[in-house]
């Protein structure tokens, strides 16, 4: 199936996938929830924040207040 045919989630789902295969020392998230359910919001959240915790620097925008709350820095613009 092509990139264009898939749904924003999915595409976002594919994006965390890749992250995961490809490691690097920094990650930059934009809206990497703004297309999920909160059950799968949650899941994406909680393996940035686990990366985050084996040491990975990671940003992530987000207009999600409950996405901002969790991380450990928050900085608004």
């Amino acid at each position: 199936q092509k990139v264009s045919e898939l749904s924003g989630g999915e595409q976002q789902r594919i994006a965390v996938a890749r992250a995961i295969l490809k490691p690097s020392q920094l990650l930059l998230a934009d809206e990497p929830t703004g297309s999920l359910d909160p059950e799968n919001r949650d899941l994406v959240l909680n393996f940035l924040l686990d990366m985050n915790k084996e040491g990975k620097t990671v940003i992530i925008v987000t207009h999600d207040a409950y996405v901002a709350q969790q991380c450990h820095r928050v900085i608004e613009l």
